[in-house]
């Protein structure tokens, strides 16, 4: 593990409104061709912040909440899944989700791309995860200097990460980037 992973101490910082506001769920939800997705996973959950306020956008039925740290699932365990029950913890390895082909509407990543070890493998993990005609949409911060978000240098351009989708099997691959601090880049499973 590299230092580019988001510090497990410093949890509280991905439970700030602010985040919300910066990356507005019903403003991604409206670039997506899956209108009523069932089963979302989201990789890279944290604190399964993002995962149910999609979940609840969206009105699906399960979203699985996948990260490799315990730390996270653990505090999804005690704070998120007692009172959402719909948000289901997953301990995953970084490109090895233990959960069965085709089962996902879908897969999301936010503010996780950059601390990727190898993209490319969590992308052709995203697909098999994926039934057909489900979507993958990867967010992450601008390479841009801002105060906030990682170091400039370890960030990507969304060209990146569109290419990464496309050598993955990924069509109808499609950027956004009307957020101020993060791009957007979704792509559909033929």
């Amino acid at each position: 593990m590299t230092g580019k992973k988001f510090d497990p101490k410093k949890l509280r910082k991905l439970n700030d409104p602010q985040r919300l506001l910066d990356i507005p769920p019903d403003h991604v939800c409206g670039k997506l061709s899956q209108q009523n997705p069932d089963v979302l996973i989201e990789i890279g959950t944290g604190t399964a912040f993002f995962s149910l306020a999609f979940h609840q956008q969206l009105k699906a039925s399960i979203t699985y909440a996948c990260d490799l740290s315990d730390t996270m699932i653990h505090w999804i365990e005690e704070n998120i899944t007692p009172n959402y029950p719909y948000i289901t913890p997953v301990k995953s390895e970084e490109s090895s989700v233990p959960l069965s082909d085709g089962i996902a509407d879908l897969v999301f990543m936010i503010n996780l791309h950059h601390e990727l070890e190898d993209q490319s493998l969590v992308m052709q993990e995203a697909l098999r995860l994926l039934k057909p005609e489900g979507e993958v949409f990867i967010i992450d911060w601008k390479k841009e200097n801002m105060p906030q978000g990682p170091p400039v240098e370890i960030r990507c351009f969304p060209e990146q990460v569109e290419l990464q989708l496309e050598k993955a099997g990924f069509v109808d691959i499609r950027s956004f980037d009307e957020m101020s601090k993060h791009f957007l880049v979704i792509g559909k499973k033929q």
